[in-house]
């Protein structure tokens, strides 16, 4: 359980870090346009408006500024991962940018004073509520200060001309570029959040399903354990009354104590699965076979323990590769074909193929069908339509089973009627190498 744990939690870091990139490169955007909008500004207010702006200063600190977007740009392109401070810094580098262009065109005279505006929401959105707060601290002094030491602009404040203006022109230019920049930005931050979000969420269901798991593989084992010597004592005894004679000298016993050998026989074989699943097999290891012989095998065994009345079995796998026989890998087909059974007791239908390093397994029926809300909830626990306890752990397993090997499960209705469920194993999952 503490690994199941250490893995969600190194899981999650991973999410912060990958939305923390993220949001880095959108800064870094957001830059590139603050570099065109100054450079567009200061070059209208120069030539168009007339406006005496100190030229050499102001493109001083704009080539700051586009020096460090350049580094920021080598260093974050790669999928590395950002801290808080991290982001925190990069804001404060953008706020003290945006006071030097003020200080030099007017300070809190300059209509595009309200850009500060901008960097407090980034830093409500993106960092941490201490960041924040030392953000909207920092731009409340750099206007402090703006008016106090900033020469101001040589503009007409002329309001009564309205959008004539150019002072109220240059606030409605300031409004649609906050608007602007805060509408894209903001929509994609938002859905950075909600992806981090999800996957979250996404790892805390597969946590909590692998510690499910947990528990029913320890309730297995240690079931398996004590019905060892149960079975041991029937078998004994079941012998014993093979050789009696009062057995003997009536075939119809005879037949349904050899029957019932088989059936223990079988009970023990799950037992020992069972036990060899759980990393407690005495003496046996993992058999090397091959995808077709395993296959075929496997079929031939359930067939031959199961009542089904008509199974439409067909390989397609053409090149046979050697594989690892895995008591996890066959349980979890047996459990589909189960199901399957249970759903059409007079046809069940399975196809192998192979393709692209893929094992692609089809297990059809004729039954009912899932139902809508099965399929919704498709391999989550205690999901089942057969209304006994327990139901559904079949299918659960199966879906944990393929994502352990890094293979994937999906069921559907066939228009013809009955169910589907395709099973997606990467062969290097399972496969040998050839000698």
């Amino acid at each position: 359980m503490s690994t199941t744990t250490d893995v969600l939690k190194n899981t999650a870091a991973d999410v912060e870090y990958v939305a923390g990139h993220k949001n880095m490169l959108q800064l870094i955007e957001l830059r590139w346009i603050a570099v065109i909008g100054q450079i567009t500004t200061i070059a209208g207010a120069i030539l168009i408006f007339d406006v005496k702006l100190p030229l050499v200063q102001m493109l001083e600190v704009l080539a700051c500024l586009i020096a460090f977007n350049v580094a920021s740009h080598l260093r974050w392109h790669e999928h590395r991962p950002v801290t808080n401070n991290e982001l925190f810094l990069a804001l404060l580098v953008d706020v003290a940018s945006l006071t030097m262009q003020l200080y030099l065109s007017g300070g809190t005279t300059n209509p595009f004073a309200f850009l500060f505006l901008l960097q407090v929401i980034l830093s409500a959105v993106l960092l941490e509520a201490w960041s924040t707060w030392t953000i909207v601290g920092i731009t409340l002094a750099c206007l402090a200060g703006l008016s106090i030491f900033a020469r101001p602009l040589p503009l007409p404040f002329d309001h009564a001309r309205g959008i004539s203006s150019l002072y109220v022109q240059g606030m409605l230019i300031c409004f649609v570029l906050n608007a602007a920049l805060l509408v894209v930005f903001i929509s994609r931050i938002t859905n950075t959040l909600r992806g981090k979000a999800a996957q979250l969420a996404d790892l805390r269901q597969r946590a909590a399903e692998e510690e499910h798991i947990v528990r029913m593989g320890l309730l297995a084992s240690g079931a398996a354990h004590e019905l060892g010597t149960p079975l041991a004592t029937l078998s004994v005894i079941l012998g014993d009354w093979k050789r009696m004679r009062e057995f003997k000298a009536n075939p119809d016993l005879i037949e349904e104590i050899t029957e019932m050998q088989a059936q223990l026989k079988r009970c023990k074989s799950i037992v020992s699965g069972i036990l060899l699943s759980a990393g407690e097999a005495r003496g046996e290891s993992a058999v090397r076979t091959t995808i077709r012989t395993f296959m075929d095998e496997l079929v031939e065994e359930w067939q031959e323990s199961r009542p089904v009345r008509e199974f439409a079995y067909v390989n397609r796998i053409e090149k046979d590769l050697p594989v690892a026989f895995d008591s996890a890998l066959k349980q979890m087909i047996d459990n589909v074909l189960d199901n399957a059974l249970e759903a059409s007791p007079d046809w069940v239908g399975l196809e192998a193929s192979a393709a692209g390093g893929t094992l692609q397994l089809s297990v059809t029926d004729r039954g009912p069908g899932f139902a809508p809300g099965m399929l919704a909830q498709f391999g989550k626990p205690y999901q089942s339509t057969k209304g006994r306890p327990g139901g559904g752990l079949g299918l659960f397993l199966v879906v944990n089973v393929a994502r352990t090997l890094g293979g994937s499960v999906s069921a559907s209705n066939r228009p013809q009627g009955g169910a589907e469920v395709r099973l997606s194993l990467p062969l290097k999952a399972i496969a040998l190498e050839q000698e």
